[in-house]
């Protein structure tokens, strides 16, 4: 048997001893990812001394070296995403990606032998807080159904179940997928079920509280709980205003009343303020005359036999226009002797 042969059955063996050597890791999006080698590998690599960390695509014939050791030293080549801890020769990717989703190899140099340890990373997205939602609700005699749908905003490959939040009503709540229907007593207000979305790398669940039924007439949506509080202090504040704005509008119509006392058209008013002073000389015959002040109040024309005012003939008043008060001052002297 030629070389040529002894060396094609070398490499046929090598790679299905490599297949044999190979596992799956599982890799989250966004935080760090250990790669590690069996122990049997890291006794090799301290007895030896030549190791070397490679990755590649799958079916792909073209790999890149991440890190090489040789003699006790180390070569780091993806200082900037990868630490290699010197402990147990593991490689650790900082912040997984996407594109870190490779096939790692760890190859070991014993002389003219290869030993090899292959990892296959799988990266996922680890799944968001679920929500549920109420598809169709239905009251009728006494019990309530519903359609509930449970979602996930974010995560690979995410699958759903439900269960009951105790084993006592672990029937009614049990399922599998996004929908789940469940009916249910009104009398009964301890089903809570329960919605888990998960996938390979995470998991998060949510519980669904049987008391949104309720006690609502039947294709009447409900008010959500956390609702009511603000609706019921809009409904005080809009009460308060309503009082205010009666309230003035009160006060304002008792201001604006004309008193019931009125001056009738055309009848003027006015305040005479006279003053009668005493003669130059001496009046025979006549008491001292003092200086005095006289204040008559003067009004308009009396009122006519029917009640009605009478409008003098000199200066007649416009109809519907009021003649408003005058005040008149008046100088009587009297005649000098």
């Amino acid at each position: 048997m030629g070389s040529g042969t002894w060396l094609q059955l070398l490499l046929t063996l090598g790679a299905l001893w490599g297949i044999g050597a190979r596992e799956t890791q599982l890799g989250i999006l966004g935080e760090p990812t250990l790669l590690q080698i069996p122990r049997k590998f890291q006794e090799c690599t301290e007895e030896f001394g030549e190791a070397t960390w490679k990755k590649t695509m799958e079916g792909s014939q073209k790999k890149t070296i991440l890190l090489k050791i040789s003699g006790g030293n180390v070569t780091e080549y993806k200082r900037e995403r990868m630490r290699f801890h010197r402990g147990n020769f593991s490689l650790e990717i900082l912040n997984t990606s996407r594109d870190d989703e490779r096939l790692y190899e760890y190859s070991i140099s014993k002389g003219p032998e290869e030993e090899l340890w292959q990892i296959q990373l799988q990266v996922f997205e680890p799944v968001a807080d679920p929500n549920i939602q109420i598809l169709h609700r239905e009251l009728s005699n006494g019990s309530c159904s519903l359609s509930l749908l449970c979602t996930s905003e974010r995560g690979d490959e995410v699958s759903y179940s439900w269960d009951s939040w105790d084993n006592r009503t672990r029937g009614i709540c049990s399922g599998n997928g996004r929908v789940l229907n469940v009916s249910y007593s009104l009398w009964n207000d301890s089903i809570r079920c329960v919605c888990t979305a998960r996938n390979r790398v995470s998991s998060r669940d949510v519980a669904f509280d049987s008391s949104q039924c309720g006690s609502e007439q039947r294709g009447v949506p409900g008010v959500r709980t956390e609702l009511l509080v603000p609706l019921v202090a809009l409904g005080v504040i809009v009460i308060i205003i309503v009082a205010i704005v009666t309230v003035r509008a009160t006060h304002s119509a008792k201001c604006c009343q004309v008193p019931s006392q009125v001056t009738p058209i055309g009848a003027t008013s006015a305040t005479i303020y006279a003053q009668v002073q005493k003669p130059k000389g001496t009046v025979p015959n006549a008491a001292p005359v003092s200086c005095t002040t006289i204040y008559a109040a003067a009004t308009g024309p009396p009122l006519a036999t029917d009640g009605a005012p009478r409008s003098p003939a000199a200066s007649p008043t416009p109809r519907g226009h009021p003649q408003d008060t005058t005040t008149v001052y008046a100088s009587v002297t009297l005649p000098v002797a």
